[in-house]
């Protein structure tokens, strides 16, 4: 059960940095609340914060000690334990975990954190077995790319699967993205551009590569064609077919009340400490502020800063045929549903592209668009009329 073992170790090297982030937090707050003292009080304020900061340091030097530990114990345990698969379940928390923390996760090299690779049935494609995946096909490949804390697997949605689907009705070889959607989704774009130019580089054949992409998923496929083009690399050329399900091109509505949060506990300085609770989530997670999809969008900026929208504008690749689903809880059109409920997560006019900037409006054909009702965010997987857009579009 190494898998159990590594998990362990994961979840061990995690809760450590839990509790130096928590010890920081409740550290701010001991040293915020004196700062009303009177003048004859501020001597004491002083001690008592000089005090604390000893007090605290100890702590921390503590909290690692015991993280080597725990972390050498642990591998103890996995050895004896032996070798487990993963399973829906924990593929599933782990997809959640690695989205709201996966580059947290990275930086701190847990073996928790999520590497992109391309899978089928949940296992890991390498070199050799693409090769053959592709050389056994007829040429035809879609590409399957997954959302925010979510996993190659969460495709399968009560027994109806896009991917297997359109391998049923087309004769497309189905391949799944499978990545850590905490990172910066320009970091996952310029990734996945590379794995699919190492994809087309094992073919003997031309190919016809299609790419279904749900909800952060087509930002990371949009970002991938811009860095191919950018590099020059050739997979944008095969690309023939790009379609979005409820992608939020203009940015989710949930991560702008949050950096509002993130501006308002930052205001006083007895609410400051707890900001840094919702600075918590990942880099991927702010990214969809906006929809940030370069690495300009975020380099060199503080990510949690009420700044507005300052991205690059990156147009559609001109050689590819893109088509947009968006979907809304709404039965019938209306300001309310459409403008800021949604799907529960994406507007109608982000899951279009539109924007009142021209730079920013991606401008998708009429007849490329389509707007599902009384549908959430997730039916957008499993829904019997988006499949039979789906299918319209690429019998086209």
């Amino acid at each position: 059960m190494q898998q159990l073992s590594t998990d362990l170790s994961g979840l061990g090297s995690l809760t450590i940095d839990a509790a130096t982030g928590f010890t920081g937090i409740i550290e701010s707050l001991q040293q915020t609340i004196p700062t009303f003292s009177g003048i004859s009080g501020k001597s004491k304020a002083n001690q008592k914060k000089r005090m604390s900061r000893i007090a605290f340091t100890g702590i921390r030097n503590f909290i690692e000690t015991m993280s080597g530990g725990i972390d050498a114990q642990l591998e103890q345990f996995g050895s004896v334990l032996g070798n487990n698969d993963s399973s829906p379940g924990r593929e599933a928390a782990l997809s959640i975990l690695n989205g709201v923390l996966g580059d947290h996760l990275v930086k701190k090299s847990n073996p928790l954190a999520i590497s992109m690779r391309f899978r089928q049935e949940g296992k890991p494609l390498d070199e050799a077995s693409i090769r053959q995946v592709i050389n056994q096909s007829s040429g035809k490949i879609a590409i399957m790319v997954h959302g925010s804390c979510m996993n190659d697997l969460q495709w399968n949605r009560n027994g109806h699967d896009h991917g297997t689907a359109v391998a049923r009705d087309f004769g497309f070889e189905p391949i799944y993205l499978h990545y850590n959607s905490g990172r910066h989704i320009s970091e996952n774009g310029r990734d996945f551009s590379e794995l699919l130019e190492t994809m087309v580089e094992q073919a003997t054949q031309p190919l016809e590569v299609v790419i279904i992409a749900h909800s952060m998923g087509g930002l990371v496929s949009r970002s991938a064609c811009y860095y191919a083009e950018s590099t020059g690399y050739t997979w944008i050329k095969q690309l023939k077919k790009m379609v979005f399900l409820g992608t939020p091109h203009h940015g989710a509505h949930l991560e702008k009340a949050g950096n509002w949060v993130d501006t308002i506990l930052d205001a006083t300085p007895y609410s400051a400490p707890f900001s840094r609770l919702g600075k918590i989530r990942s880099s991927g997670v702010t990214d969809l502020r906006f929809g940030n999809v370069v690495d300009a969008d975020w380099k060199g900026r503080d990510r949690f800063e009420l700044s507005g929208d300052k991205r690059t504008p990156v147009p559609l690749p001109e050689s590819v045929k893109c088509y947009t689903i968006a979907a809304t809880k709404g039965k019938k059109s209306s300001l309310v549903s459409d403008n800021l409920i949604g799907d529960g997560l994406v507007t109608i006019d982000s899951a279009m592209g539109r924007h009142k900037k021209s730079e920013l409006n991606l401008s998708f054909p009429q007849a490329h668009q389509w707007v599902g009702r009384n549908m959430s965010h997730w039916a957008l997987l499993d829904h019997p009329d988006v499949y039979e857009t789906l299918k319209n579009w690429l019998k086209a």
